[in-house]
């Protein structure tokens, strides 16, 4: 049997046997294609951003301006049809600019305190330049971002799902700038450090948008929302589905322990870190189309869900050694199960 009649023997039981995960990667593939209507390039941001939606995290981007990362989340929510807010970082922005507050209204012959929700209560949030705020106002996302609520004078309110944050920082002007404490990184899925495109992409974007008056519009690209709350809900679902092996878990593991093991880090990745990795792993397979998670997810998921939660030994900082370099070298020498 040649290779070709192998390939059409599974796509038809593919079509013959219905797969939640199967389902889940139509449905993101039909999102992929109108969200590279208006994105070129940047792949590996394209797909840690989905994958980051499946499994439920939020992701942090570094890049300079101009790289589409704002423009990317706008499509998302028309692509999903959810609702979207932008929040610009400020030294001046304070918690209840973001999670809102209690406000004094006349009601029935009488003043009241009704609550007043912050530009958080969105399905998409956008978080640019996130280390220009205070740690005061950075650590108001911490309970939104992890319990999806938010507490405001004793009184909890929920996050509707899906509740996804991306954020952003410039790694170029630090000056004003509160760069992330520990605790807020940790609550970040993935770091995605973004570059510039390849000189056929940068023709691309010119092509596209050097005529254009103003900032482009999703809508006006064309792009159609192909899924709603309810269809990426059953995305997430798909997960739960996926199936991950002693070996794997095995890997992760070995995977994880040795950034606490190696002399280069001072600080090492935490167990929570273990299990979203795990979970990010199987997100990935859902997105691929697959049931089962592969040694390669894991492997492909390991530089952005581990380089913002280690911290360099000083040796390696006097070095001049990147985190980056480090965990490379840790994925390299763990021994992937066949």
């Amino acid at each position: 049997m040649t290779a070709e009649e192998r390939r059409l023997r599974a796509l038809g039981r593919e079509e013959d046997e219905p797969s939640p995960s199967r389902d889940a990667h139509h449905a993101l593939e039909n999102a992929l294609f109108e969200i590279k209507r208006v994105i070129v390039g940047q792949e590996a941001m394209l797909e840690r951003v989905l994958v980051a939606l499946l499994a439920g995290g939020h992701v942090l981007l570094e890049g300079v301006p101009g790289l589409g990362k704002t423009m990317l989340v706008r499509t998302i929510a028309d692509v999903i049809d959810c609702t979207f807010n932008r929040v610009q970082f400020t030294p001046d922005l304070m918690p209840a600019d973001i999670t809102g507050t209690n406000i004094l209204i006349e009601e029935a012959g009488a003043r009241v305190f009704r609550f007043q929700p912050g530009p958080i209560f969105a399905n998409l949030v956008l978080a640019d330049e996130i280390n220009r705020a205070t740690p005061k106002t950075q650590s108001s996302l911490l309970e939104a971002m992890q319990e999806h609520q938010v507490t405001v004078a004793r009184q909890r309110y929920k996050l509707e799902p899906p509740f996804f944050v991306l954020a952003t920082q410039n790694p170029l002007e630090m000056e004003g700038t509160y760069p992330l404490p520990e605790a807020q990184l940790d609550r970040f899925l993935f770091k995605q450090v973004l570059a510039y495109p390849s000189r056929e992409e940068e023709r691309a974007i010119v092509a596209a948008y050097g005529m254009r008056a103003g900032a482009a519009d999703p809508a006006e690209l064309g792009v159609q929302p192909v899924a709603g709350a309810v269809a990426l809900a059953a995305a997430n679902a798909a997960v739960a589905g996926v199936r991950l092996t002693d070996e794997i878990v095995g890997y992760v593991l070995d995977l994880v322990r040795s950034t606490r093991e190696t002399p280069d880090l001072q600080s090492g990745a935490s167990p929570r870190c273990a299990s979203q990795l795990a979970l990010a792993a199987r997100a990935r397979a859902a997105l691929d189309g697959r049931d089962y998670a592969l040694p390669d997810d894991v492997k492909a998921l390991a530089l952005p869900m581990l380089r913002h939660r280690v911290i360099l030994s000083p040796a390696a900082e006097i070095e001049g050694r990147r985190a980056e370099t480090i965990i490379a070298g840790l994925v390299d020498r763990a021994a992937a199960p066949r």
